[in-house]
């Protein structure tokens, strides 16, 4: 989340330049451009997931042109917020911890471990409101936690669209998933290879299939992007013997829009062409980032030799 405030200008200046660059080609007179300073922003990455207790990382974003090494994430952590979390009915406020590795300190908030009474999980069809208090600035956010509509079925099979860099081996997850009746559906999902982390797969929306049975739905594997120059093709896909659990997640609109603008803002980095966006945040305030309700159903399924 720390990101979205220098995609934005990044996006913004990738188009502003070639422009320049035609418009002051032909002059001789130097020309200065002040590019003014922005305040930082809180930025919020924050879910409550079915059966799990609420997750909040506060940041502040970053300048175009800060200087990025661990040192400076690190430094962006919000610390000493007063953070709290409420279904309507009970509001609990969470702790901040930081885990301390040998090169780096992460920061998050979440309910109390030693308490008995201030915890709070998940619950399917339940609306909650996260609020933050820091430096005399409130933010808040409301998400719901939707109920999930399961897939009917996945199985593995030859990749849709093989390149000639694809194994021989590669297999594709597939699903049939028949949408409910009602208009309004959106689903994040993820998958996970042999217990590793969950990686975002792909995101969906209802808008044109509402009440209809989609078949053959094929899913890239969800992997970490780590900057190396790996085969994608040994990346995107799954290989016989490997245990593979789809994470199927409802969310509502809100946190559906958050992400699919911030993946057309990503996908758009670099493209002079591309129109810069703005992530839709459902943060308050001036708030960036985003406080995610997930209704969550997990599949596993064995890659067949």
């Amino acid at each position: 989340m720390k990101a979205h405030n220098i995609l934005h200008r990044l996006l913004s200046f990738s188009i502003m330049l070639p422009l320049l660059t035609i418009l002051f080609s032909s002059c001789e007179k130097e020309v200065h451009i002040n590019l003014q300073s922005v305040p930082p922003s809180i930025v919020v990455q924050g879910s409550i997931e079915t059966d799990q207790p609420p997750f909040v990382v506060l940041t502040t974003s970053m300048g175009f042109f800060s200087k990025i090494d661990l040192g400076t994430l690190q430094s962006t952590f919000v610390h000493d917020a007063l953070v709290t979390v409420s279904d309507g009915t009970k509001t609990v406020a969470l702790k901040e911890y930081t885990i301390d590795s040998s090169s780096f300190k992460f920061s998050f908030y979440s309910i109390d471990i030693a308490s008995l009474t201030d915890t709070m999980f998940g619950r399917n069809g339940k609306f909650y409101t996260l609020t933050i208090e820091k430096d005399g600035e409130t933010y808040t956010a409301t998400t719901k936690i939707p109920e999930p509509k399961g897939i009917d079925t996945m199985w593995f099979d030859e990749p849709q669209f093989a390149s000639d860099n694809t194994p021989d081996s590669a297999r594709q997850l597939f699903l049939n998933y028949t949408d409910a009746d009602t208009a309004g559906n959106y689903v994040r999902c993820f998958t996970s290879r042999n217990g590793d982390p969950f990686y975002y797969s792909a995101n969906f929306s209802d808008e044109v299939i509402n009440g209809k049975t989609i078949n053959n739905i094929g899913l890239a594997a969800g992997y970490r992007e780590d900057g190396t120059d790996r085969n994608r093709d040994s990346l995107i896909y799954f290989f016989p013997g490997e245990t593979v659990t789809l994470k199927w997640s409802a969310v509502d609109k809100a946190v559906y829009n958050f992400w699919n603008t911030l993946d057309f803002a990503k996908g758009a980095v670099g493209n002079p062409f591309a129109s810069p966006i703005n992530p839709e945040t459902n943060i308050s305030n001036g708030g960036l980032g985003v406080w995610a309700g997930y209704g969550t159903i997990y599949y596993t399924a064995t890659v067949p030799h």
